[in-house]
């Protein structure tokens, strides 16, 4: 039986209707908290919420000037929400560079800026922020994506320092390639990009700096989520926790 050690808390889990998301937003309901799971998706927040008995907020969090005054009363703040966008620098599109850093970087500020004086006022808070170990690392083709990554890990960094005298701690995970729909869409790409047959992108890109040759499963991000929110990581703050399979140990 799963331990309800979250019980009493209210956790909000950006692009919480599926892949990494839901399987927070799962994670934490499993464990007595009271999920908000917002996605510009409306039906499917709205089942993901009927399913683990939550709530659904339908945004868009890329309109980040919507989100200036925004208050949220929430004790586990999950940024999670992305899309990947393939191709050189040179042909990027300057609107989605800017759409992914609204989305990936901004949209994570604004929130952290809503949530920590419920959090302050509580004594009690936890950011986790969905990154990648292209928060770590880079690759080719993947401009905007690791540009808001590694933005995200400093928002996470100055958010541990500045809350840590307030309970609140905020950690970055970072794994590798995800067995999510955001990693199936973007093979088409990567196989264009690169050169080479559709089939062999998940062997040839996605693990060739893998030790593990496998993707990572959402339950396995969503498990190191559910420790980070729990009090038994209460000294646990500003790090960057890898489950990349050996990615960043090169």
């Amino acid at each position: 039986m799963t331990e309800k050690d979250l019980a009493g808390r209210r956790a909000l889990v950006t692009g919480g209707a599926s892949g990494i998301g839901f399987a927070c937003a799962t994670e934490f309901a499993s464990r007595g908290a009271t999920v908000v799971v917002a996605d510009l998706n409306a039906d499917a927040a709205h089942a993901a919420a009927e399913q683990i008995g939550g709530e659904a907020w339908v945004v868009d969090l890329s309109d980040t000037e919507a989100l200036d005054d925004l208050s949220l009363e929430v004790d586990i703040l999950v940024n999670n929400a992305g899309i990947q966008r393939v191709s050189p620098i040179a042909e990027f599109d300057p609107g989605t560079y800017r759409l992914m850093m609204r989305l990936m970087l901004e949209s994570p500020f604004l929130l952290v800026r809503a949530a920590l004086p419920h959090m302050y006022a509580n004594g009690w808070g936890r950011i986790i922020n969905i990154s990648s170990a292209h928060g770590l690392r880079a690759s080719p083709f993947k401009v905007a994506y690791v540009s808001a990554k590694h933005g995200l890990e400093g928002l996470s960094k100055v958010t541990a320092l500045e809350g840590g005298p307030h309970g609140v701690t905020s950690n970055c995970i970072n794994p590798a390639y995800v067995r999510t729909p955001l990693v199936e869409k973007q093979i088409a790409d990567q196989a264009k990009v690169h050169g080479i047959p559709e089939d062999e992108v998940v062997e040839k890109i996605m693990l060739t700096e893998t030790a593990v040759k496998r993707l990572v499963e959402s339950d396995e991000v969503a498990s190191l989520a559910g420790w980070l929110a729990s009090d038994k990581a209460g000294m646990v703050t500003g790090a960057s926790y890898t489950m990349d399979g050996g990615w960043t140990a090169r």
